[in-house]
């Protein structure tokens, strides 16, 4: 009897943990919210491959127009979303000491190339970890990488020249991927890869391996599945294989270089000096900042004395940077291309300003130069407004918080350690009453006299706060870079599998079309 009596109690907790809770938990504390799918809660469309992740958010977002917040459940975890973009200020940097974590995936014991990198760690060890690499991603930093990167992206662009085409088809994903995979190597490792002549080179190979962390249904459960059940079956994102290459990769550059002393401007070298405690945050006060560009929190600009990385630590940062550097990058590449293709006439006016900048520069394009492209600024930051790839960003409450009600009808929401809010990015970029017309591309939001208009905080490609996207710089330089050495040689035009208007692909929790993004280079002059 007794036995029956505990079987019916567990199923009436489980018939309210995943069933009733849901309704009512938002409701419960005057919080507008929809009724949840029990288990699921607003996440059965993605399991169903009805939407993609980017898609749920903006239909998240859309649920509740005239309110400053929301709440629904992702499975059995309540998110509260916030719509008012003073309340993403307030959060994100007046009252960040309470939202200092991003909710966590798996246990660093488990999987630590991936617990210790700085996008996974909380606390005082990501603010300890911070500052140590801050100083790697400043102007005067990425200046001296930039050969790097040009090198690469004339190599990259003369293997397309050779080809003598007038038109030469291709998938931008693959060929974008191969140019990232290029850059990390020679910028974080200090390898010399050719992936577009050599796709068969460990590095790109191992690229292949890490993008099916992002484009599985198993990443995607982990990061709503409990802690306790990730520990208990030993969960782990990154595989034993990527661990390892990347530790090995690690602790054989350090190695050589201090066996050898060489010293080369990449990010190994930078987290060496880190080791050391002689690496310090320093600006180039004259570089001339794109508009997407976040600035670095006074968390990152501190002095800090040595710190204690281990080989693991720098593996994991080197890792986390490898796979950012790539995947999210690629993506971007990726939109940019397809609105270029699919607006000659955007493409055309940033050619001459290319044509130009080039003249100027006596053939070779500088750092400084290419940053002071106003139009390519202007390109490149509306394609972050229509694609980010951070679409969504989470915060954590780690010291108990109470929103203050404003509207009528609102009443102090209080929200208890452990429990998650989320920053739906696209959901605001796609916004009518902050950019009109919104899946319209244009460029001249982004002017000098339009962008004064842009309502602080509605605006986040790469984040908000201290815990912004501390290689937004890279990233921006990245495709800058050799979008620059393509459009002075080539068109990019559509071809016959040209998928316009493009439909995001529902099997992947990054952006990425669903037909792949073929497009062509039409070399310049070409009569074709």
């Amino acid at each position: 009897m007794l036995t029956e009596v505990l079987l019916a109690l567990l199923a009436l907790a489980a018939l309210y943990r995943f069933c009733l809770k849901p309704w009512v938990y938002w409701a419960n504390r005057g919080v507008k919210q929809r009724l949840q799918v029990p288990f699921f809660g607003e996440n059965l469309p993605i399991i169903l491959r009805l939407e993609c992740f980017a898609d749920m958010v903006q239909r998240i977002y859309r649920q509740f127009p005239n309110e400053r917040y929301s709440g629904f459940f992702q499975f059995n975890t309540p998110i509260l979303l916030i719509r008012d973009p003073e309340l993403i200020k307030q959060i994100t940097i007046k009252d960040f000491d309470h939202f200092v974590d991003h909710r966590a995936v798996v246990p660093e014991n488990i999987d630590p190339i991936w617990g210790r990198n700085l996008f996974a760690l909380t606390g005082q060890k990501w603010r300890d970890l911070r500052p140590v690499l801050s100083p790697s991603f400043t102007s005067k930093k990425l200046k001296d990488m930039f050969g790097l990167m040009s090198e690469s992206a004339e190599t990259f662009v003369d293997h397309f020249l050779k080809k003598k085409q007038d038109v030469i088809e291709l998938e931008l994903r693959d060929t974008f991927t191969k140019y990232a995979v290029d850059i990390i190597a020679t910028t974080a490792y200090g390898i010399k890869t050719d992936s577009i002549n050599d796709p068969k080179n460990e590095f790109f190979l191992m690229s292949k391996q890490t993008s099916i962390i992002f484009n599985g249904l198993r990443f995607f459960l982990m990061f709503f599945l409990p802690t306790c059940i990730v520990r208990f079956f030993n969960m782990t994102i990154v595989s034993t294989k990527l661990k390892n290459f990347f530790l090995t990769l690690v602790e054989d550059s350090i190695r050589i270089r201090e066996e050898k002393n060489i010293v080369r401007p990449d990010m190994i070298h930078l987290l060496m000096e880190a080791q050391k405690g002689v690496l310090k945050y320093e600006e180039d006060k004259e570089i001339v900042d794109g508009f997407s560009t976040v600035k670095e929190s006074d968390i990152g600009k501190q002095i800090r004395s040595k710190t204690e990385l281990t080989n693991m630590d720098i593996a994991s940062q080197a890792f986390i940077f490898f796979l950012g550097g790539f995947d999210t990058s690629a993506s971007l590449m990726c939109f940019l291309g397809y609105e270029l293709a699919t607006h000659q006439e955007i493409q055309n006016k940033l050619r001459e300003e290319v044509l130009a900048t080039l003249s100027e520069c006596n053939g070779s394009v500088t750092y400084d130069a290419l940053l002071k492209m106003k139009y390519f600024d202007m390109v490149f930051s509306e394609t972050l407004r229509k694609w980010t790839g951070g679409f969504v960003a989470d915060r954590v409450c780690t010291k108990p918080y109470t929103i203050q009600p404003e509207l009528p009808g609102e009443v102090p929401i209080h929200i208890k350690v452990g429990e998650v809010v989320w920053i739906p990015v696209i959901g605001i970029h796609k916004d009518p009453q902050y950019y009109p017309d919104p899946d319209r591309f244009d460029p001249e939001r982004f002017s000098d006299e339009n962008s004064r208009d842009i309502k602080p905080y509605t605006y986040l490609p790469f984040g908000s706060g201290p815990r912004n996207c501390i290689g937004s710089r890279f990233a921006i330089l990245e495709a800058k870079t050799v979008f620059f050495h393509i459009l002075s040689k080539f068109e990019i035009v559509p071809v016959g599998k040209s998928q316009i208007p493009v439909k995001l692909a529902r099997n992947s929790v990054t952006l990425f079309s669903e037909g792949g993004f073929w497009f062509g280079l039409k070399a310049l002059g070409s009569s074709v």
